[in-house]
């Protein structure tokens, strides 16, 4: 296939019944989070409950990563998926219980509240197995030459799942309520499930199958620390996420300062995931390969100053242009990234590689969920956001200036290689 065809991965069948799956699948827990947190805001008007939200997932998701991450290269990857998925539905079906009131109609707000962290608890447990997981199997049904298209694809997917989702569950809020919400996003979780089968199993490339933890893991995270280019990426994203979130505090925003309600809710969230998918389908078309390094430094920094002008604004379209504009750029900066992991992690590595990955990128929203309502608590929601964007530009302006590597990365070489140039 050419190199310029932004539909190379698209053109393998089973590649887009994965796509399909991830959409369901992300689509459903975009929607599950939202109502989440607009249900913990509402039963509390404390947005330090929010930020316990992230807490309480990123404790198993990142002390379980290195672990999900060897158990990834050891096992086959689509019934490992499909076994995520399945636990993921009693996660969501725990969630809509405890909106019945036939179920907890007598129970007291902190009893509620425990029972919602503990299932929070139990799906970061199972985010630490989705992303080596998800990441593996992309690369067992594209050929190596087209990875960069389908990473791009793939992260495009998810995008368009979390936005679509986050507006959907803002607006189902308003108009069926919180618990027929939760009710739909189960039978979504269920139809990803069965979608997944419909992907064939895939070999096991990991030539030590038995290989102790302990030696395993050490493998995984010597590689991630001896590439200053993968190292250096993580890295920024992971501080960058961590100081710059804004997502924890949109209920805050929605309800106490913008006043747009349940609606405007759904709106503020959906316009990040609609900036990132913009940016991401123009990558298809204009590669972002050549100076890669520079151009991910430039796409963060931008990313802190849209995050600074949400925290100024006071008007709802201008906070939803911020938003977009910050999602557009942190779109670029994903697609760098996961094509940065694709091309230079080894087939055998891909699951501890990613889990490493995800300890750094994955984890650091949830910190960072934490951080920002701590942070909106102490000082108020929009000096916090404010903050946030801030040190991003501070975190920005370091890492370039010391990490050289990182400022000079251009993958084309790779990528020609690769395809036989």
């Amino acid at each position: 296939m050419a190199r310029t065809d932004p539909y190379a991965a698209l053109r393998i069948k089973e590649f887009n019944i994965f796509l399909l799956v991830r959409f369901v699948l992300v689509f459903g827990w975009s929607m599950q989070f939202i109502v989440i947190e607009w249900e913990v805001y509402s039963l509390t008007k404390d947005p330090l409950y929010l930020g316990l939200i992230g807490l309480m997932e990123i404790i198993p998701a990142f002390t379980m990563a290195l672990f999900a991450g060897h158990i990834v290269d050891q096992k086959e990857k689509r019934d490992l998926l499909a076994l995520c998925i399945a636990a993921f539905s009693l996660m969501s079906l725990g969630l809509f219980l405890l909106t019945s009131d036939k179920i907890v109609g007598d129970w007291n707000t902190q009893s509620i509240l425990y029972a919602i962290y503990a299932l929070v608890f139990f799906g970061g447990f199972l985010r630490s197995f989705f992303g080596p997981t998800i990441f593996s199997l992309v690369a067992l049904i594209v050929p190596k030459k087209i990875y960069p298209n389908a990473a791009t694809w793939s992260t495009s997917t998810w995008k368009a799942a979390a936005v679509l989702g986050a507006l959907l569950g803002g607006f189902s809020i308003h108009w069926m309520g919180v618990p027929k919400t939760l009710c739909l996003i189960f039978i979504l979780v269920s139809i990803s499930f069965g979608l997944t089968f419909l992907i064939k199993k895939k070999p096991i490339l990991n030539p030590k199958i038995g290989e102790p933890v302990k030696e395993s893991l050490k493998v995984g995270v010597r590689f991630v620390f001896s590439d200053k280019a993968i190292l250096g990426a993580l890295t920024l994203d992971m501080i960058a996420v961590l100081f710059g979130g804004t997502v924890a505090l949109l209920s805050v925003f929605a309800q106490d300062i913008l006043e747009v309600g349940s609606k405007g809710f759904g709106i503020l969230n959906a316009s990040i995931s609609l900036g990132s998918i913009f940016s991401m389908f123009m990558t298809t078309y204009m590669p972002i390969s050549r100076n890669a390094g520079k151009k991910l430094l430039a796409t963060i920094f931008g990313f802190g100053l849209c995050i600074i002008a949400f925290g100024l604004s006071n008007s709802f379209w201008v906070s939803v242009v911020a938003l977009f504009l910050s999602g557009a750029t942190d779109g670029v900066s994903m697609v760098i990234r996961q094509t940065i992991l694709q091309l230079k992690t080894p087939d055998d590595m891909r699951g501890r590689v990613s889990a490493v990955n995800s300890m750094f990128v994955g984890s650091s929203n949830e910190l960072g969920a934490f951080e920002s309502g701590l942070a909106a608590k102490l000082i108020g929601p929009v000096a916090a956001v404010i903050f946030g964007g801030t040190m991003t530009l501070i975190t920005v302006t370091t890492i370039g200036a010391k990490n050289h590597t990182l400022r000079n990365l251009d993958l084309t070489k790779e990528i020609e290689a690769i395809e036989g140039k």
